[in-house]
């Protein structure tokens, strides 16, 4: 591993390299990220007192005796103990209590895997390789396999015995990545910031990957800057990746340090990563998530900025390096943000909802816009239709999960598009056979605490790209009980009483952010209507009127998720209420 570097964080461990990783045992145990991480490995037992420091006839450990056992591990990876005690001048006390030592090592393996790992290649390897993205997959996979053998060989030279049960884990990077310098088109100016930040170009998941974040909530909103967040701005190129997300039809390039790179590659679940072609573009927005603390802009109170640099047609954003800005949502709402603030400029009418397309038996396809707060049921509803559906709906198409615009087509039809390629939902608000049949795909964060969430992908990007026509607009309203005045699904009559529901944007927080109760935002979408106010009104009531004009049918679902009791009941019940008018309103099938 000379060829590269590697930095070492508490709960995270990230090595950088530009063509190869070792490939043998003895090259392993002699690098220099296997010494440091042996290193912190004794440190973490001297400050727990361990009893693994037993191994060593004194507690303290002199250096020689952490070199000598270092030594040991060596010879222990091919030869069995009895040799290695005669190779070894000293290692016979190592082997007093043999299942202490075997201990010793499977902590240290554990230790090892308790990290979060990624691997970081910022080269193109032989570029006579005609095929170096499947060179990097294989380089990453013989790390595992070179790291779970080499512990395997060692314990069984100790015991003298062999498993009898294999545990196939993931024992080498949980992430891993292709990050090149690439020439972005960037204005002059303050983007000289992030010229030389390497752009990933292709990622590789083990997942499952569950982690925990310092917060589990997002707070606030986004302020709009007088300035841009790129002033004064420096970044350390070695410690920081650039992920150029596809959002939408927009290009976003957003970068994150490594101290968040857990929650930067998650974006690979979320957002359609940017291939070379797209590159080749003016970005469309930039993002600085996790950026210096000491160049952070403060908006009102506000440290969760953005600013519109209109004269280069651009939006810049800055969240802070800081605990508790830790937290995907921040990471996934300030892209949204973006995303609606340009649309909203190009004409287009963002929504905070989840659109799908159904297909029952013998109908024509039927698609529903569910608009709605974060934890009005959107979601929820959607995955109770496909576990309730079976053999009636013979398809259901995703085309935004969370967050999307419309469109008018000349014709007067309303067009949606989405934005997303998966979903970041609530654990608990899952079908847990949905959430569990997904678990080989997913990230999971903090699933020991309330909001604990999972990223997953869950549709295509030519999916939400291609244009849908709208033949349903519902506002998911979780806070009201049905009964025989107010049914799932209520239509309304006219445009106007269609915008005071869907301007007041009622919902019954979920605990998702740090508000409580009822509460209302404009449009149930504070990521950008709120913003450019007189912008979106134009726009929805141009767009609203649209779609009564077009015959759509548009009113309110009662999912009752804000209700206690009915967090699994309601959204099912307004699923199967979905499905029954999707039935007698979808065309049928010739």
């Amino acid at each position: 591993m000379k060829n590269g570097s590697f930095l070492f964080f508490p709960d995270k461990f990230i090595l950088r390299v530009h063509s190869r990783i070792c490939n043998s045992p003895e090259e392993l145990i002699n690098s220099e990220p296997f010494e440091a991480f042996y290193h912190a490995y004794l440190g973490s037992l001297k400050r727990g007192n361990s009893r693994l420091l037993g191994i060593f006839t004194d507690k303290e450990c002199s250096q020689a005796d952490i070199e000598r056992l270092r030594e040991t591990l060596l010879y222990l990876n091919s030869l069995p103990a009895e040799k290695v005690m005669k190779l070894v001048e000293g290692s016979d006390a190592f082997f007093r209590d043999r299942m202490l030592l075997n201990e010793f090592v499977e902590q240290f393996y554990n230790y090892w895997r308790r990290m979060h790992r990624l691997v970081i290649c910022d080269a193109v390897f032989d570029r006579l390789d005609k095929r170096p993205y499947r060179t990097f997959n294989d380089l990453v996979e013989s790390l595992m396999h070179l790291v779970r053998s080499t512990y395997r060989n060692i314990q069984e030279n100790i015991t003298g015995k062999h498993p009898k049960i294999y545990r196939q884990v993931s024992a080498g990077a949980e992430v891993g990545a292709i990050a090149l310098p690439r020439d972005i088109p960037y204005p002059p100016g303050p983007y000289e910031a992030l010229k030389d930040v390497f752009v990933i170009s292709q990622v590789l998941l083990y997942p499952p990957m569950i982690f925990s974040t310092p917060m589990n909530k997002r707070t606030g909103v986004f302020t709009r800057a007088p300035r841009s967040p790129l002033e004064g701005l420096k970044l350390d190129p070695q410690n920081w990746l650039c992920y150029p997300a596809r959002v939408g039809p927009l290009l976003m390039m957003i970068y994150f340090p490594l101290d968040f790179f857990e929650l930067g590659f998650a974006l690979s679940n979320l957002f359609e990563l940017a291939d070379a072609q797209d590159l080749r573009r003016k970005p469309d927005a930039v993002y600085i998530y996790g950026a210096p603390p000491e160049t952070a802009l403060t908006v009102e109170g506000s440290e969760t900025v953005f600013y519109d640099d209109e004269e280069n047609d651009m939006l810049v954003a800055a969240v802070p390096l800081r605990d508790q800005y830790a937290y995907f949502g921040y990471l996934k709402k300030m892209v949204l943000t973006l995303h609606n603030i340009i649309r909203m400029k190009d004409g287009y009418l963002p929504f905070h909802g989840a659109m799908v397309q159904i297909t029952t038996r013998g109908r024509l396809p039927f698609s529903v816009l569910i608009i709605g707060d974060t934890g009005a049921g959107k979601s929820e509803s959607i995955e109770a239709l496909r576990m309730i559906a079976g053999v009636e709906v013979e398809d259901l198409l995703i085309i935004a999960d969370d967050m999307g615009s419309l469109d008018i087509r000349a014709d007067g039809r309303i067009i949606g598009y989405g934005t997303e390629v998966g979903a970041f939902v609530r654990l608990d608000d899952l079908q847990s056979g949905y959430a569990l049949g997904q678990i080989d795909r997913t990230i999971i964060m903090n699933p020991d605490q309330v909001n604990a969430r999972v990223v997953m992908p869950v549709t295509r990007y030519e999916y939400i790209m291609e244009g849908t026509p709208v033949d349903c607009v519902l506002y998911a309203n979780n806070y009201e009980e049905v009964d025989e005045h107010r049914p799932v699904i209520e239509r309304f009559a006219s445009t106007e009483e269609a915008l005071a529901v869907f301007r007041r944007g009622a919902v019954m927080s979920k605990g998702t952010t740090t508000t409580q109760g009822l509460v209302e935002s404009y449009f149930a979408n504070i990521f950008g209507p709120p913003q450019y106010r007189d912008l979106h009104e134009g726009l929805a009531e141009r767009y609203f009127g649209a779609m009564f004009k077009a015959g759509l049918l548009v009113g309110q679902m009662r999912t009752m998720l804000g209700i206690k009791g009915r967090e699994m009941s309601g959204p099912e019940q307004s699923a199967r209420a979905l499905l029954e008018m999707i039935k007698e309103y979808a065309g049928r099938a010739e």
